[in-house]
């Protein structure tokens, strides 16, 4: 059992890898792009879906380790969650930058073909960098959002890891203690029955020397009745 968790623990700890990678990668497609904002648009798709599935196989990880039966191991895999949640924010924050990057780069370049196209072509132009602000600030907005909500459940599962912890530790408390109260009760039935060995020991000569003296008391009346005069 031991060894099939072990197995998907690196499963899925390569799984991690390969999602954190990707996400990389596409982050520096994003920052080169040089537009349109469909290819943009479908970056960011790609990216947003690679958190989803990084995110799950990071909880699947922290699961793996509330199972473990070695404290050690728990110990290990936990630290390894941190450190895989703390990458994924830092390519959440680079995933923020590399689109601000795309995005003003594009403006550079429609700015650019504003000024060397008609009158009639920079208000065309004109209106789609106005739609490209709005349509960025949406994008931003909810990007800001996904991290929010991604910060508050990190810090329910901390909490929560928190608690399982606490709660490990009462238990190893009482387990202690009930080893205390074991060991007491051993020392005193180690007493008791020595107490009780030396009684039995005290009885059997008391029981010797009652014996002997009934026996002694019968001969010396067999013997006064028998031999009166000796």
């Amino acid at each position: 059992m031991a060894s099939s968790m072990d197995v998907h623990v690196r499963i899925c700890a390569q799984e991690i890898i390969k999602y954190d990678l990707e996400i990389k990668a596409l982050i520096q497609d994003i920052r080169d792009c040089p537009g349109p904002q469909s290819s943009h648009r479908e970056l960011n798709a790609q990216v947003k879906e690679r958190f989803n599935k990084l995110r799950v196989r990071i909880q699947d990880l922290e699961q793996m380790a509330r199972e473990q039966d070695r404290e050690t191991d728990r110990q290990d895999i936990q630290a390894e969650t941190e450190s895989q949640r703390r990458q994924m924010m830092s390519n959440q924050t680079a995933w923020r930058k590399a689109n601000l990057a795309c995005k003003l780069a594009m403006d550079n370049v429609e700015k650019d073909e504003l000024l060397c196209g008609g009158e009639n072509h920079t208000v065309r132009h004109r209106k789609a960098t106005k739609e490209s602000l709005v349509e960025t600030s949406s994008n931003i907005t909810e990007s800001l959002m996904s991290v929010s909500r991604l910060m508050a459940e990190q810090v329910k599962q901390s909490e929560d890891t928190i608690g399982s912890l606490a709660t490990s530790s009462r238990t190893v408390q009482e387990t202690n203690e009930e080893f205390k109260s074991m060991t007491g009760t051993i020392h005193l039935g180690r007493k008791l029955i020595l107490k009780y060995n030396r009684r039995e020991l005290t009885d059997k000569l008391l029981i010797f020397l009652a014996l002997a003296l009934f026996f002694a008391t019968v001969l010396y009346i067999l013997k006064k009745r028998l031999f009166p005069f000796i």
